[in-house]
């Protein structure tokens, strides 16, 4: 079944919020709610987190943030959603930066990350949510997505806040 299809099941509320952390990557892609663990897709990033060393953190954390970056990145769910969780990772070790999920996101400590991260994090953010994004025009139509676009506007704050910092 299209991935995009239960993004828009989420947003008019016919997939539940289940609560539970998984610890195996399901091949079907579910949204349960707006934050940037709550999709199948970014969970299962958090489990790569979780499995690779620490010293390859950054790495992944880049991988996925230059997924969504053009002139070849795609910000469909599949690549947006990682895009958001990795975004979700660099804010939550800036000053002011929400704690990332502890049931779907990294169960496991992130080792401190560079600097360089926070404006690679900042224009991937602005891409999913840029005009032309496929997972923000899903978003578009549903009831909650409004809501979607304030979370990742409430990321993005914090990590221009921590960018001006130096």
């Amino acid at each position: 079944m299209d991935e995009n299809v239960f993004v828009r099941d989420y947003a008019e509320g016919s997939i539940p919020a289940t609560g539970v952390r998984r610890r195996w990557k399901n091949p079907y892609m579910g949204t349960w709610d707006i934050g940037p663990f709550d999709n199948d897709h970014a969970s299962d990033f958090a489990i790569d987190l979780d499995e690779a060393p620490a010293e390859q953190h950054a790495e992944l954390i880049a991988r996925a943030l230059n997924a969504v970056m053009p002139p070849d990145g795609d910000t469909g769910s599949r690549s947006a959603d990682p895009a958001v969780a990795a975004a979700a990772v660099v804010a939550a070790q800036l000053p002011g930066g929400p704690p990332t999920d502890p049931i779907s996101g990294p169960g496991k400590p992130v080792p401190p990350l560079p600097r360089e991260l926070v404006p690679l994090a900042i224009s991937a953010l602005d891409r999913v949510v840029a005009a032309d994004s496929e997972v923000r025009q899903l978003w578009s139509e549903s009831p909650n997505g409004h809501l979607w676009e304030e979370e990742i506007a409430r990321l993005r704050a914090v990590m221009a806040a921590g960018n001006s910092d130096g």
